[in-house]
C-alpha cells in the first residue's frame, strides 16, 4: 500500500499499476475504464508518491505480468541488464532530473533508455510539464534509414498520404503529385487502401513504385493493408520498400490486430531478403492512445503507459518510423483539443526515449471536442520538439478513412516557420525538379503539370 497526505487528507494506493493510472492527467479512456484520479488532488497525491517510487520497484512490478503478455517478455528481454542495474536505485523524480538536466546529452538518454522498461519511461513523463516534455524530447535524436535517412538535426519529413475512397488510380496519382510538389513524400509515400485483397495492394505498390523509378524520387513506398496481406502481396513480386502494421501495448489488443511477434518477425526476415530499400530500417508502424480500451483489452492500465508498452514491443524491429495518431479513435479515448495536445507531447517523448524514430499525427475526429487551432497548436508543439515527421493529406481531410490531419500546407509551413528542411536525398530531388531553392519552396511549388 503508498500513501500520500494531500490537505490533510490521506490517499491510499494499490498498486503500481494504481499509482500510474492515478498520476495520468486526464484522459476520458481512462475514466471510461474506471481507473482515472477522482480529482486533480488525488492525481497530484499519485505523482508525488509516484516522484519517489525507484525504478527498481517500477522494473519488479510490470503492469501485465511476464508470463501472461507478450508485449511484457519483448520489452523485458530486451532490456541491457548492465545500464539497468547501473540506475535501478534512481528514483522516478531522480531520472526526470538526469533527463532535464543541461549536463545531459542526446547520447547519454539514448544509451539509458537501454535499460528503461516502458512504464519507467511513462511514469517520468508523467511527472512532466508541457516545456519538460518539449526540452526532453528536442534532446533525443534517434535515426534510421530505409532509402532516406530520417531524425537527422534541422530536417523534418513528411508521409504523402495520397488515400482515395475507391482506390482509384488516377485520384491517388493526383494527390501524390499534389504532395510531392509541396516537398511532402520523403518519410514514405503511404496509401491506405479501401480494398485490402492481394491484388489490389498489388496492384498500388507497382504503381506507387513505377512512379519513384520514372521520377528517381529518393523515398519509400508502402501500402498500409494489413501486415498478412503485404507479406502475401512480397512473396507474389509486389515491391516493397517498407511495410506497415499497427501495434498495441498489450498482447490482447495485438491478438484482436491480428499480430504477434512471429508474425513480425517473419516480416522483417521477408524485406531483409526482398524489399526494394538499402534499409536495415524497412518497418512502419502506427499507434495510439486508447486503442487497448476501445477493445477491452487494457487490464486496468492506463493508456499513456500502454502506449509506452507499445514503443517497448516496436524497437524490438528497429522500424524505420513509428508514427502516433492518439486523436484517431474519437471521443470515448482523447475527448478535446487539450487532451490531444497533452497526449501528443507524451508520446512523441516517450516514443523518442525509447530510441524510435518517431512522427506525430496531431489528428482529429469530426466527434471530438477539437478543432483545427487545437491540431496547429499541437503540431507546432510538437514540431517544436523535434517530432521526425508527420502525414500529409491533401487539403488536411482523409476522404477516405474522414478524419482530420495534417496537409500538405501545413507541412510546408512548419518547416518554413522552424527553418527546417527536408530529409537530404530528397532535398536534392526537390532542387533539381526546381520545387525547392535553399530550402524554400519555389512558385514551382503545388503546380502537377510538373509530371507530365
Amino acid at each position: 500500500m503508498y500513501k500520500c497526505m494531500v490537505k490533510n487528507q490521506l490517499y491510499q494506493f494499490q498498486s503500481i499499476r494504481d499509482i500510474l493510472a492515478k498520476s495520468s492527467e486526464e484522459k476520458s479512456g481512462d475514466k471510461m475504464a474506471g481507473i482515472a484520479a477522482a480529482s486533480n488532488l488525488e492525481r497530484m497525491a499519485a505523482k508525488v508518491v509516484l516522484s519517489e517510487i525507484t525504478l527498481k520497484e517500477i522494473y519488479e512490478n510490470p503492469v501485465v505480468p511476464y508470463e501472461n503478455d507478450e508485449v511484457t517478455r519483448i520489452i523485458y528481454d530486451d532490456i541491457n541488464q548492465f545500464i539497468y542495474k547501473e540506475i535501478s536505485n534512481w528514483s522516478v523524480g531522480e531520472l526526470r532530473e538526469y533527463i532535464l538536466s543541461h549536463k545531459t546529452k542526446t547520447s547519454d538518454l539514448l544509451r539509458i533508455s537501454k535499460g528503461l522498461t516502458s512504464e519507467m519511461i511513462s511514469g517520468v513523463a508523467k511527472l512532466m510539464s508541457s516545456i519538460d516534455l518539449v526540452m526532453a524530447s528536442q534532446k533525443i535524436r534517434p535515426t534510421a534509414h530505409c532509402n532516406t535517412t530520417i531524425g537527422e538535426q534541422g530536417r523534418l519529413a513528411f508521409r504523402c498520404q495520397p488515400n482515395h475512397p475507391s482506390d482509384n488510380p488516377e485520384g491517388i496519382l493526383a494527390s501524390m503529385k499534389e504532395g510531392l510538389s509541396y516537398g511532402s513524400g520523403d518519410a514514405v509515400i503511404g496509401v491506405n487502401p479501401n480494398n485490402d485483397s492481394v491484388e489490389s495492394v498489388s496492384r498500388i505498390l507497382h504503381m506507387t513504385h513505377d512512379f519513384m523509378q520514372k521520377w528517381e524520387i529518393p523515398t519509400q513506398n508502402c501500402v498500409l493493408a494489413h501486415i498478412t496481406t503485404q507479406i502475401k502481396a512480397l512473396k507474389k513480386g509486389a515491391p516493397i520498400a517498407l511495410i506497415f502494421q499497427s501495434l498495441a501495448g498489450t498482447q490482447v489488443a495485438n491478438d484482436d490486430f491480428g499480430v504477434s511477434k512471429a508474425i513480425l518477425d517473419e516480416a522483417y526476415e521477408m524485406m531483409a531478403k526482398y524489399g526494394t530499400s538499402t534499409g536495415p530500417n524497412q518497418l512502419y508502424f502506427e499507434t495510439g492512445q486508447g486503442s487497448e480500451v476501445s477493445l477491452d483489452a487494457h487490464h486496468g492500465v492506463d493508456m499513456q503507459t500502454l502506449e509506452a508498452r507499445t514503443y517497448g514491443y516496436a524497437r524490438h524491429w528497429k522500424p524505420f518510423m513509428v508514427n502516433n495518431v492518439s486523436g484517431f479513435i474519437g471521443p470515448e479515448t482523447i475527448y478535446d483539443g487539450k487532451q490531444v495536445i497533452r497526449a501528443d507531447l507524451e508520446d512523441l517523448f516517450m516514443g523518442k526515449l525509447h530510441g524510435l524514430p518517431m512522427g506525430i499525427a496531431p489528428t482529429y475526429t469530426n466527434h471530438m471536442q477539437a478543432d483545427q487551432n487545437d491540431q496547429e497548436i499541437a503540431g507546432m508543439l510538437t514540431a517544436l520538439a523535434g517530432a521526425n515527421f508527420y502525414m500529409g493529406v491533401p487539403g488536411g481531410d482523409d476522404v477516405m478513412l474522414s478524419y482530420q490531419d495534417t496537409s500538405y500546407h501545413d507541412d510546408a509551413s512548419l518547416r518554413e516557420m522552424l527553418g527546417l528542411r527536408p530529409l537530404r536525398e530528397f532535398e536534392t530531388w526537390l532542387e533539381r525538379m526546381g520545387i525547392m531553392e535553399n530550402g524554400r519552396l519555389t512558385e514551382r511549388a503545388g503546380d502537377l503539370s510538373i509530371f507530365k
